[in-house]
């Protein structure tokens, strides 16, 4: 297998988000396109916010807050100290810049247009070249079993600061959901896939069981790059999640996790070099390589690396 042409990268969340920048650095829009993750988007202050296509938006048009980690560039914060004084709903932070972008995605979707359109939109107005494509146009809802019960991802991850222990996700609304068809046509001529280093109970798993995406792929050489460093999540609750759910939070459990959850999804598995000692444990195709992006030339350098792993499968 030489390099592939066409590239099709699974991301949700800033993890994801760093990677998707250094592919997108490396190949051109028609080489790579980005498949992101719905399942944490809601409906807040009467507006439809897309955390995973907003962090990736982001990113891709080099906007986002490298001060917070989340958010946009010179954001200001009016609005919402504004609401709160009023005793409004503060606990998700919007900024003002952020909310010009959550009401003209509004804006959009309640004039009929769907959520794959509303995102071009947004996005080609951002200087983003880069398609971002949602992974269905159709509601996904990613539902965290706790021990404070059920909460919605936004209310566990941000209102409780991902403190309750989890027991377990339900995606409401998968089962109806359709793959968006710009993915199904890109998949049929898709040369390699690559899932970036996202979360893969909440940020992967409500991509890859979207009715007819495993199928689809199921031809395609896949790599996937573990979240998971020296026990560690770099940015999420990865970790926390895994060990609450009594899986070892470890770079090779991911890998196990994936082999289990969807047998033959996978080809090849990417650790940082701080793992490269557990090497031998993996029963797939793995490299160790730097996986922890400060700078863009990380960003760029794992991605490349990536690209070059399609080649030695």
């Amino acid at each position: 297998m030489s390099r592939p042409n066409k590239i099709l990268a699974i991301t949700g969340g800033v993890g994801g988000a760093k990677l998707a920048l250094g592919l997108a650095k490396v190949l051109d829009p028609e080489q790579v396109i980005f498949a992101v993750n719905v399942g944490d988007d809601f409906s807040h202050l009467g507006l439809h916010i897309s955390p995973d296509i907003d962090s990736l938006t982001y990113a891709l048009a080099e906007e986002n807050n490298q001060e917070l980690g989340w958010g946009r560039s010179g954001e200001t914060w009016q609005f919402i100290e504004t609401l709160g004084s009023l005793g409004g709903d503060d606990w998700f932070r919007l900024g003002d810049k952020d909310m010009a972008l959550h009401m003209r995605r509004s804006g959009l979707l309640g004039d009929g247009a769907t959520l794959t359109e509303a995102t071009a939109e947004i996005t080609q107005r951002m200087g983003i070249a880069h398609a971002v494509i949602p992974i269905s146009d159709d509601p996904i809802r990613t539902v965290v079993q706790s021990e404070q019960g059920d909460l919605a991802f936004q209310h566990y991850f941000v209102r409780e600061r991902c403190q309750p222990a989890v027991s377990g996700f339900r995606f409401d609304g998968i089962a109806n959901a359709a793959l968006n068809p710009a993915l199904a046509t890109y998949l049929a001529d898709c040369d390699g896939i690559i899932i970036c280093p996202s979360n893969p109970f909440v940020s992967v798993a409500p991509v890859v069981e979207v009715a007819g995406f495993l199928a689809a792929a199921a031809h395609i050489p896949t790599i996937a790059v573990s979240p998971i460093v020296a026990g560690t999540a770099i940015k999420g609750p990865a970790a926390k999640m895994m060990q609450e759910l009594n899986i070892p939070s470890s770079a090779l459990a991911v890998a196990e996790h994936y082999q289990d959850k969807y047998p033959g999804l996978l080809d090849g598995f990417v650790i940082d070099e701080s793992d490269a000692g557990s090497i031998e444990q993996f029963t797939l195709p793995t490299i160790a390589a730097p996986s922890i992006m400060v700078s863009l030339a990380d960003r760029m350098a794992l991605a490349e690396r990536c690209l070059a792993f399609f080649d030695e499968l």
